[in-house]
């Protein structure tokens, strides 16, 4: 008896999510076996009363979900995040302005040149100082204010290549979004049916408790008339008190399914219930078409060949980065040096205010066409592109050996299922027969007692059938994709 009101961490023992628990999942899981250790027969014969609980369908429950799961929120996050750093590289095909000042004390041997030097401005530097023909080093100040434009004008295909990048990077993000959907959605579907299948025990607990009280009856008021001998009394208290202890097990273990479904579903109360509405379970598919399915739409997989493409262009944004580059600049700068010009004139301030206006525009090509580090990091990155392929091939067998596997074990608990009704309805006709025989004085109490063990033990392997036929459906969908 003992066994079979334990039923719950047998139930949650099934449970196995690919995404790890929370520390509230975990602690509830482990109290169910606190509740059926630590229940004495002298305990109380009631649990607490608790206020009403909320009840949901299943598909109500995953909707819920959907939006308030905390594992399947932050993976939303991730993916909008990944999708924000794929339109990054994009950015450089609009218009940078910067500006600059400068106070610089320096020697100003020079002759007429231009040279652009500065990250913020392309600013060229415009040498007219005095040439002299021994070298002077006398310091003089030069002061600088200015602002500039640069605009991309053709990268040769960098920025494509980098922004391809990136969105291969979403689609991982959106493979892994998938799997965290696929996975909360065969958490909460276990929790679910969990949740039923502990009520199904705890209904057949509390008939067993009201059959048990109405045989103690019977049996005192035969004792009490000389019809039958005082062991049969205790022996019909013994047994009511053994289903009372079943019967308090199995409500306490239904509270805590219902907390496990809340948990699963991100719901924000302690216990969330299940609706009276039967959940219909689709026939099982071929195992030709599991296998298809699997292979076809099994977000591992999809993330697997997702990330050897992610790989793939990674290798071609790094290549493209010696690729040449084209843009235009412009700038209007004011400025002033203390040293003194050709025609001898000395800039009011004596080059500590930028008094000489200037602007400038140009046209820019660079191409860095050899670096060895970057030939290395694409070397590098093809290497992992051929790990991705072995990946790959292990990922699809893996697969296709989990989708047999759990094919094979949604047939036998389809099959089981049938045999456990037959067996549910054998018990509940071996227990009419022993309880009449026993209200006709034909039979014992030791008897009575067996059958309803029997009975009550078919009617939880019943529930637990129930119980690993949908989770059964529900590993099959997951595998699948759906």
């Amino acid at each position: 008896m003992g066994r079979a009101m334990c039923i719950l961490p047998r139930i949650l023992g099934h449970w196995r999510p690919r995404i790890a628990p929370g520390p509230l999942v975990l602690i509830l899981v482990l109290s169910a076996g606190e509740v059926c250790a630590q229940i004495h027969p002298a305990a109380s014969t009631s649990l607490p009363a608790v206020p009403s609980v909320r009840s949901m369908t299943l598909p109500e429950a995953l909707e819920y979900a959907r939006f308030h799961q905390p594992e399947l929120r932050a993976a939303r996050e991730r993916f909008i995040a990944v999708a924000a750093d794929a339109r990054v590289p994009a950015a450089q095909w609009l218009p940078s302005a910067g500006a600059a000042l400068e106070l610089v004390g320096s020697s100003t041997n020079n002759s007429t040149s231009t040279v652009f030097g500065n990250d913020a401005v392309d600013l060229p530097r415009i040498g007219g100082t005095t040439i002299h023909t021994n070298t002077d080093w006398h310091p003089y100040a030069t002061t600088l204010a200015a602002v500039g434009l640069r605009q991309e004008i053709f990268d040769f295909g960098r920025i494509a290549a980098q922004t391809a990048a990136g969105e291969a990077l979403v689609a991982i993000e959106r493979d892994r979004l998938q799997l965290t959907q696929l996975d909360t959605t065969l958490i909460v579907t276990q929790a679910y049916f969990a949740v039923r299948a502990a009520r199904s025990v705890m209904e057949a607990a509390t008939q067993a408790e009201q059959r048990a009280q109405v045989h103690h009856d019977f049996a005192q008021a035969a004792v009490k008339s000389g019809m039958r001998p005082p062991i049969e009394l205790t022996r019909a208290t013994a047994d009511l008190t053994r289903f009372t202890v079943g019967r308090i097990r199995s409500e306490g273990n239904l509270r805590i399914a219902r907390s496990v479904l809340a948990a699963a579903a991100g719901f924000s109360e302690p216990e969330l219930d299940t609706a009276q509405a039967q959940e219909t379970i689709p026939p099982t598919p071929s195992l030709a078409e599991v296998e298809r399915r699997a292979l076809s739409s099994q977000p591992e997989i999809l993330q697997a060949l997702d990330r050897r493409r992610a790989q793939h262009a990674q290798t071609l944004a790094i290549s493209a980065s010696t690729r040449p580059n084209l843009f235009a600049t412009a700038a209007l700068s004011a400025r002033a040096g203390g040293a003194p010009a050709n025609n001898g004139i000395v800039p009011e301030g004596r080059g500590f205010i930028p008094s000489v206006p200037n602007y400038d525009a140009g046209l820019i090509f660079a191409w860095p066409f050899y670096e060895p580090t970057i030939d290395a990091a694409a070397s590098a990155s093809r290497q992992r592109e051929w790990a991705y392929d072995a990946e790959i091939a292990a990922t699809r067998q893996k697969a296709l050996a989990v989708a047999q596997q759990v094919y094979r074990r949604a047939r036998v608990a389809e099959t089981a299922l049938g045999a456990l009704a037959q067996a549910t309805e054998a018990a509940r006709a071996n227990y009419e027969q022993a309880d009449a025989r026993f209200r006709a004085g034909l039979g014992t109490s030791t008897e009575l007692a067996d059958a309803e063990a029997i009975r009550l033990e078919a009617e939880v392997q019943q529930a637990v059938g129930g119980f690993e036929l949908a989770t059964a459906r529900a590993n099959l969908a997951r595998v699948m994709g759906d």
